[in-house]
């Protein structure tokens, strides 16, 4: 019965409540018509299950948080002959990013979308031969606010041992300010690397638009070399956009565990302004450690998002860091 109820929902199902469910539609978006959408009257998230199995939107009272670039309307993953990149919405992945092999058909791929519940819904990857794992990614809407619930399930259906990470890749929207409470001891001695050419890590960088005040590491700006690297075990940190909002993050953190990105981190964001000529971003991206999975065993990570209203400060440095921590401890009742 409830596989058929599954297939009556894509079959027929119109953008509004299906069959006593609230807050769950399908729908079409951005040149798909196969789109979920969670929403409450705060907020609106829509799910993309034809690319990549991403969020296109996550948005506050129709603010969108998340970048997304119009030429890129309906893209679709042709193995044989698309290499483009589909650079949009939150994103999720898997690494170590230096070896796990390519992985097309999770990152760009048609996912199985499904609906779970109210304002619940999950997505399906293929089993990837080459990783030898399937993903699968359960997102929750809150009923009242805007606290989005992120789960990615790695699952090894291979027959020999899987020792990936979780990865997150959320493309937000260009121009904000990341605050990142940071915690001691780092192994690092800015408290950050930045990513160099032709594969270097500067474990001693220093930029304009990165700097620590108090406990927190900020960025502010592109740096020279977009792509940074941190190791706080904080479990959270928040990004301040030009449209009033304040996006958190909170995720699990293991500090006797694993983390096994050449550089050992929990975090990473990749900062660029008009990178081709049309992408401003910045990517804030959560790592998990290390899941050693054998035959048939599976592991989840998960983040939960927030946004908050968050007035953008005329100058970066005047941003009002005890507040930033105020307000992410009272959306996590810390």
């Amino acid at each position: 019965m409830k596989t058929m109820r599954l297939i009556l929902i894509w079959l027929i199902a119109p953008s509004f409540s299906l069959l006593g469910m609230e807050g769950v539609s399908v729908i079409s978006f951005f040149g798909y018509d196969d789109c979920i959408r969670l929403e409450n009257d705060v907020c609106e998230v829509i799910l993309c299950p034809a690319a990549g199995g991403r969020v296109l939107v996550y948005s506050r009272r129709g603010e969108n948080a998340l970048f997304f670039h119009e030429e890129q309307r309906g893209y679709r993953y042709d193995p044989e002959e698309d290499n483009r990149e589909f650079l949009a919405g939150g994103r999720f992945d898997i690494g170590p990013e230096k070896i796990v092999p390519s992985r097309g058909e999770l990152f760009f791929g048609e996912w199985k979308g499904e609906i779970t519940g109210d304002r619940s819904a999950r997505m399906t990857s293929v089993k990837h031969a080459a990783t030898g794992v399937q993903l699968v990614r359960d997102f929750a809407l809150d009923e009242t606010e805007t606290r989005l619930i992120c789960s990615q399930t790695m699952i090894n259906v291979s027959e020999e041992e899987t020792n990936w990470c979780y990865w997150s890749r959320t493309l937000g929207v260009g121009g904000g300010i990341c605050v990142i409470p940071l915690t001691d001891p780092s192994k690092y001695p800015n408290d950050y690397v930045m990513y160099g050419p032709e594969d270097t890590i500067m474990f001693q960088p220093e930029d304009e638009h990165i700097y620590r005040r108090d406990d927190f590491l900020i960025v502010d700006g592109a740096p020279k070399y977009p792509k940074l690297g941190m190791d706080s075990y904080a479990g959270w940190f928040g990004y301040v956009t030009p449209s009033n909002l304040l996006f958190l993050k909170k995720y699990p953190t293991y500090p006797e565990r694993n983390y096994n990105e050449i550089a050992g981190l929990t975090i990473s964001i990749w900062y660029v302004e008009n990178w081709r000529d049309w992408l401003s971003t910045c990517e804030l991206e959560p790592i998990g450690p290390k899941e050693t999975l054998q035959p048939g065993e599976q592991a989840t990570f998960t983040e939960e998002w927030w946004l908050i209203p968050y007035d953008f400060p005329e100058n970066s440095r005047d941003l009002d860091l005890e507040k930033v921590q105020r307000v992410a401890e009272k959306a996590f009742q810390l």
